[in-house]
């Protein structure tokens, strides 16, 4: 079955300062802010949600098919997918832009400052969906703001199911857009943080919410996820991680395994567990994509932690 995954291919300058931003940020002296910090650490990490959420299925052994917009300097990170053999058949070049770049600066506390300069993400309504893309299932994740209204009314209309999955994007829709987007979708994910802002935004419960989709998944941390479907809230257990070193990517790992389990029609249990199960094996890790189990390798994982095979 191939999945189409909409949302952005982005690289992640990630720099640390040695130090504590509280020493050179003065509280009484906000108005006139001028600080720079010296960051020896640099590093590049290939991120993006669209790109990061194929990189977890392609583990797993599914079919992924990613639609996005990148820049003129995008050749090195589609060489890399294409290695990868990850389908981007759908991923647009718009000329005289650059690819989707986040600038993230962490200090001994663990603090960060982000800046995102959206680049080409902002084409991505450039990009139609239709019943030729040849895809069975979807996921709208966080991208340009017409470029993710459009995807939603085009795999409706073209009878695709899909995820909705707005992500960091939440800002940018009213409350009538965001109404819109759960009376298309199927299915939405978001994390704790995103489901209470979308309730209160929407005047609408978390269980008025999930009356309009088949499936709401809330994932809330260390604290596990909830599905909530057919009236019943299921309760997925946060999966203990052998480290952690960086949370970047743990949800678009998460949604990589709800899709498998959507894909394979599993119950929400055990999909909601190897999403758990996606997010502790990343969390791992530093980077979004720098983890690399073998599929054998995440199924005896699973059956180590719940005692049950995978596939």
């Amino acid at each position: 079955m191939k999945t189409l995954i909409c949302g952005s291919i982005a690289y992640d300058n990630i720099m640390v300062f040695q130090g504590h931003f509280k020493d050179h940020i003065l509280p009484h002296q906000i108005h006139i802010l001028n600080v720079s910090f010296l960051v020896p650490e640099l590093r590049r990490e290939w991120g993006g949600c669209a790109a990061n959420i194929a990189y977890n299925m392609k583990l797993l052994g599914a079919d992924p098919l990613v639609m996005a917009t990148v820049g003129d300097d995008a050749g090195a990170y589609l060489d890399r997918l294409a290695t990868l053999d990850i389908d981007c058949r759908h991923v647009r070049h718009i000329p005289g832009t650059l690819t989707a770049q986040a600038f993230i600066t962490t200090d001994f506390d663990s603090n960060q400052i982000t800046a995102f300069h959206p680049g080409a993400m902002q084409f991505s309504h450039e990009n139609e969906i239709t019943p030729e893309c040849g895809a069975q299932l979807a996921i709208i994740g966080p991208d340009g703001r017409e470029g993710m209204l459009r995807h939603a009314r085009d795999c409706h209309a073209s009878g695709i199911p899909f995820v909705f999955d707005p992500g960091q994007a939440m800002p940018l829709f009213s409350a009538a857009d965001l109404l819109e987007f759960m009376q298309l979708a199927d299915y939405a994910v978001l994390n704790d943080y995103e489901a209470q802002l979308l309730s209160e935004r929407t005047g609408h419960s978390l269980e008025s919410l999930a009356e309009m989709v088949r499936a709401l998944v809330v994932t809330r941390g260390g604290e596990g996820s909830w599905v909530l479907a057919g009236g019943i809230r299921h309760d997925i257990p946060c999966v203990p991680a052998r480290e952690i070193l960086d949370p970047t990517g743990c949800g678009d790992a998460y949604r990589a395994g709800l899709l498998v389990g959507i894909q394979n029609a599993w119950d929400w249990s055990k999909t909601g567990r190897l999403a758990s199960l996606l997010g502790a094996i990343k969390i791992a890790r530093r980077g979004c994509q720098n983890h690399t189990p073998t599929r054998a390798d995440i199924a005896r994982q699973y059956e180590e932690v719940f005692g049950e095979t995978l596939w």
